[in-house]
């Protein structure tokens, strides 16, 4: 897929919809007139889902109309990316948006929609670390011991995904091109199956989300090697973080919420208000923190720039490992 200049789809994403002053206004200060549409590329019950539904009984009390969530999962989210694209440039369609997103511009080829160009960045919701977590039984306490297991078993190390080219993989195959191991691919629909297999012994290490994770690690059904951020997580801080064992190595996660291209102005920055008036909120703050991540406020323009650069980041790994969709 060709992806947009970067300068102009930073434009587009900082850009006001072409209405009259009067016209947005009353459209703005109408909406919304009816239930709208969160669409989720995952399955229920995991990080991307938690945080949608979190931000979503928000605005349903402070908007007045129920923002229901939907779950689409499949193709890398790449089937909520098209449905929430091609629906009415309204506001009552809204996608969340994730490093999913950023990884699918470059891995597949052929897709009914670009994402950098047919969406509206309306807020950054969430960031945070992916943590390295194995089955009790492997025989690994830490990453170092973790490469020597996995070399002395060439191709029997199972590592779990939430799906080809999700946040979770492109993570993993980082590290194996990094650390240089050999590990068997296994991809799930989504973080919450991914880590039920993985409780069940079913795979061997998956890099998964802190919020799905999180309780798992805390009584001890899985272990964490490490965070895949430069520096420490505040929620693991005895855990080390991969940037201490392999310099250069990071990979994060994000979600924030997009509208399809042309959504009016005010539409988007209504949202866009009400959004961080949620990220501000102490026990919001707090719920996102007992999850393993942190409130990422911020303008359309700001989330457009971290599309922006997540895309040509992951764009990169995806070419040095020759990731294809399976």
């Amino acid at each position: 897929m060709k992806l947009p200049h970067r300068r102009q789809f930073l434009q587009l994403a900082a850009g006001a919809a072409a209405l009259p002053v009067v016209s947005r206004l009353a459209w703005a200060q109408a909406y919304p007139t009816r239930p709208v549409r969160v669409i989720v590329g995952f399955p229920a019950g995991g990080a991307t889902d938690i945080v949608a539904r979190l931000i979503g009984q928000w605005l349903t009390e402070r908007l007045g109309r129920p923002f229901i969530v939907e779950n689409r999962p499949g193709a890398n989210t790449n089937i909520a990316a098209e449905a929430a694209i091609h629906a009415p440039p309204d506001g009552y369609t809204l996608l969340v948006a994730s490093v999913s997103n950023a990884v699918s511009a470059t891995l597949y080829e052929k897709l009914n929609f670009n994402f950098i160009r047919d969406i509206a960045p309306v807020a950054s919701m969430v960031r945070g670390a992916y943590v390295m977590v194995v089955h009790p039984s492997v025989a690994a306490e830490t990453v170092p011991e973790f490469v020597a297991y996995s070399k002395n078993n060439p191709g029997k190390v199972a590592m779990a995904s939430a799906g080809v080219g999700s946040g979770p993989h492109v993570a993993g195959e980082l590290f194996k091109v990094m650390m240089g191991v050999n590990m068997l691919h296994v991809p799930y629909r989504g973080d919450a199956p991914a880590i039920t297999d993985l409780l069940g012994g079913q795979v061997h290490v998956y890099f998964g989300t802190l919020p799905g994770s999180i309780e798992y690690i805390r009584s001890g059904k899985l272990r964490a090697l490490a965070v895949t951020t430069a520096a420490r997580s505040e929620t693991l801080p005895a855990t080390p973080a991969m940037g201490e064992l392999l310099p250069g190595y990071e990979a994060s996660l994000w979600y924030g919420i997009a509208a399809p291209k042309n959504t009016p102005a005010d539409v988007v920055d209504k949202l866009n208000k009400e959004i961080n008036a949620a990220l501000a909120d102490a026990k919001i703050k707090a719920r996102i923190g007992d999850l393993g991540s942190t409130v990422l406020p911020g303008s359309p323009a700001d989330f457009g720039k971290l599309i922006a650069d997540e895309t040509e980041k992951w764009a990169k790994v995806i070419r040095a490992a020759n990731l294809k969709p399976e």
